[in-house]
């Protein structure tokens, strides 16, 4: 009876134009209870994260992205599966899943998270390069992204608790690309390629400052000058560098560029005076 009811209710409406736009499947779950699975799955992926089960973090997050891909714990799955590549050293992995949630996400309050896990990831990969060849063997494109990266995150977000963090980490990319560059600075002087190795050192003074190895580069630039006999300018920077930079050993390679600047002049002003007088006319 109740269905024969039912029947003709819906018949009754599809003849007014006023029928359900879908009819609830019998043992249909309510919006209540699909968020409560789906939180209660993603406490499990919670769980096995804590307890590094990589394959228990795998299925449950997937579960949540798969079954309840319409609720907030989906998006926050793909956070917690990069956190466990994160966790596992696979960092490439890692830094794709992260970009993937600033991309698809924009507008979420997780992104400030995502992009700072990005910088750590792309940091964590320059420090293992440690034990890599030197700098000068390798493709320094990693570490320039990581600077990128971290420089970003800090105009977007400057009071972060993680600001902190990631102004030592600028430091320690900033400082290996400095390095970098007066490596090869030295072996474009060693070349005798004067105007190549200038233009390294002042990249480093001027495009990549703060390195903690601006009185190296002082030094450095003020030999080139030498080499290119513009004492003068040579002199300038030797004394800056003792007056900006007292306490640094490179004072002493300075110091002595300086007395050596002053033994040539004064050679040269020997040499002038015993020159013999003119004979006159």
């Amino acid at each position: 009876m109740r269905l024969f009811g039912y029947r003709w209710a819906l018949s009754l409406a599809l003849a007014l134009g006023t029928a359900p736009a879908c009819v609830p499947e019998e043992g249909s779950k309510s919006p209540l209870d699909y968020t409560e699975n789906a939180r209660r799955d993603y406490e499990r992926g919670m769980k096995a994260l804590e307890d590094k089960n990589w394959e228990g973090v795998e299925e449950a997050f997937n579960d949540v992205r798969t079954k309840y891909s319409y609720s907030r714990y989906a998006r926050l799955s793909e956070l917690r599966l990069a956190d466990a590549d994160y966790e596992q050293d696979k960092l490439a992995e890692a830094i794709s899943g992260y970009k993937a949630f600033v991309h698809d996400y924009p507008n979420d309050p997780e992104v400030p998270y995502a992009r700072f896990r990005i910088a750590k990831s792309q940091y964590d990969s320059v420090s293992q390069s440690f034990l890599l060849p030197p700098l000068e063997e390798r493709d320094l494109s990693s570490v320039n992204d990581a600077m990128e990266t971290i420089r970003d995150y800090l105009e977007d977000f400057p009071s972060s608790e993680h600001a902190r963090d990631l102004r030592y980490m600028l430091e320690v990319v900033v400082g290996l690309l400095a390095r970098h560059e007066l490596y090869v600075a030295r072996y474009y002087l060693r070349e005798d390629n004067f105007e190549a190795a200038n233009a390294r050192v002042e990249h480093v003074l001027k495009v990549v400052p703060v390195s903690g190895l601006e009185p190296e580069a002082l030094v450095l630039l003020g030999e080139i000058y030498l080499k290119q006999k513009r004492k003068a300018e040579a002199k300038a920077l030797f004394e800056q560098l003792i007056r900006d930079y007292s306490d640094s050993p490179f004072t002493v390679p300075a110091r002595n560029f300086l007395a050596h600047i002053g033994e040539d002049v004064g050679t040269l002003r020997q040499a002038e005076t015993a020159k013999p007088a003119p004979a006159a006319p």
